[in-house]
């Protein structure tokens, strides 16, 4: 066990929304919307600025949070890929040491057979997706009908399950949101906020994709043409023009999208208000996160999946006055890759040499190591995928870089237009276009930074053993 005495490990609460972007969150200065219960935990305790996911994906990035590894080494890659529960992951290690552990919401790792949750003394699941309403749920491999609103049971299946624990004995505890997921639907409390409100759209809503690779050009994510009536649940106005009707589409998704997660704060201080009840405050890690960031409407898109940073940006705010500072915030990198180590340094459990992260705890106290990570790789592998064709690509960042490397074509592949294609790469100078608007890798001036960004990244691809 370490250092750590038995009676002194902490409880850890970690709740995940899905596709949670933290420019919608007021804690990390959203112009669009207030979430005063997320903002609670950033106020009394840390905001990190710099999380980054690995894959901007739902299964792939769970992969990644429960096993401290990469996709190409827990095998799941992508969406049609099952999690193998038999290989090692953070819930079986701490379960194993004396935590009582519990999964609760979406797990959208396969269901059945060996892709059932594992090492969680409790799990409650939505199948696949999930519905927001009257969601059917798996409760320890038996289905059955939870009458209500997604976010709701979610968090009363949570509170029913930390009631019912052993308080001798430390917690951790997996509270999964479907909820703001597409379709976006509201629940009957929220479902007319922001109804008399025009919201203001991203200073990239126009973007017409000039200056970058051809995968942001075919991508079929954009508001203006790919959004359906069952996102926008009602058919548009006749004979908008084009930036009405642009608009329009935009007020419906931004609005039942920020409804989506006003029922997600009120339910987070729901579990807040929890805690302070029980008296375990300062015994206790909370995190509030999302599997990764989205596209609020920047660049004219929704949805995730690339390296762009409104995708690859996680909210992560954490609270535990034992160690953190409240009002604090964490410049420094933190991926999801790193949460499964963080769990077990601070439950006094030695992290496997085969993790491929490395513990946030020091960044919670403060204090960013003299050889901390100050480049992440980043990996997405569904090429040309439905419904939304976003290449395959590959890339790192840094502090003021961003590489990516487009290969799909590589494989003999050919773009939506069914044209030859070659391979793309882009460049950005994230200090001088933090909106990411031109590639600068063609441009001579930047040859120099393209060789030793090359020599990073397949640097972190060999350490990190991605061979494919």
């Amino acid at each position: 066990m370490g250092q750590i005495q038995k009676k002194d490990r902490p409880n850890i609460l970690f709740i995940m929304s899905d596709d949670h972007a933290s420019h919608a969150m007021s804690c990390y200065g959203s112009k669009i919307n207030e979430t005063p219960n997320l903002d609670r935990i950033s106020n009394e305790g840390m905001r990190f600025d710099n999380c980054f996911c690995t894959n901007a994906i739902c299964a792939p990035s769970r992969a990644s949070i429960l096993t401290g590894k990469y996709n190409h080494m827990n095998g799941v890659k992508t969406l049609f890929d099952d999690f193998d529960g038999r290989q090692p992951h953070v819930a079986k290690m701490l379960q194993q040491e004396g935590y009582q552990t519990a999964i609760v919401g979406k797990w959208h790792l396969g269901h059945g057979g060996v892709s059932d949750p594992t090492g969680f003394d409790y799990w409650n699941i939505f199948p696949d997706q999930g519905a927001y309403h009257d969601p059917e749920m798996i409760e320890m491999g038996k289905d059955k009908i939870f009458k209500g609103y997604a976010t709701d049971i979610v968090t009363n299946l949570s509170l029913d399950w930390l009631k019912k624990r052993n308080k001798d004995a430390p917690f951790f505890l997996m509270c999964h949101h479907k909820a703001p997921h597409r379709p976006w639907e509201p629940d009957e409390k929220h479902a007319h906020m922001y109804r008399d409100l025009n919201i203001p759209v991203p200073d990239t809503f126009n973007d017409d994709y000039s200056n970058r690779a051809y995968a942001a050009t075919e991508a079929a994510m954009r508001i203006d043409q790919d959004l359906n009536e069952i996102d926008l649940k009602e058919k548009p106005p006749e004979n908008l023009s084009h930036e009405a009707l642009k608009d329009w589409k935009y007020q419906h998704f931004i609005k039942d999208y920020l409804r989506c997660i006003a029922s997600i704060d009120d339910n987070v201080g729901l579990m807040l208000n929890y805690l302070d009840k029980e008296g375990i405050v300062e015994n206790t890690i909370v995190i509030y996160t999302s599997d990764q960031g989205f596209f609020l409407g920047d660049h004219g898109w929704y949805d995730k999946r690339f390296m762009y940073e409104e995708s690859l940006r996680m909210p992560f705010i954490v609270r535990y006055p034992r160690e953190i500072e409240p009002g604090s915030v964490q410049e420094s990198m933190a991926l999801n890759v790193d949460f499964a180590e963080t769990f077990l340094d601070y439950a006094g459990i030695s992290i496997p040499e085969d993790m491929q992260g490395n513990s946030l705890r020091p960044l919670m106290r403060g204090q960013t190591p003299n050889n901390w990570q100050t480049s992440m790789y980043y990996r997405y592998w569904e090429h040309l995928s439905d419904p939304h064709l976003v290449c395959a690509h590959y890339g790192l960042r840094t502090k003021k870089y961003k590489l990516v490397y487009y290969y799909g074509e590589a494989l003999g592949l050919k773009g939506t237009k069914d044209e030859p294609r070659t391979p793309e790469w882009e460049l950005f100078d994230l200090e001088k276009d933090p909106k990411e608007m031109k590639s600068v890798y063609d441009d001579p001036d930047y040859s120099e930074a393209v060789n030793e960004l090359k020599l990073e990244l397949y640097h972190l691809k060999e350490e990190l053993k991605d061979n494919e």
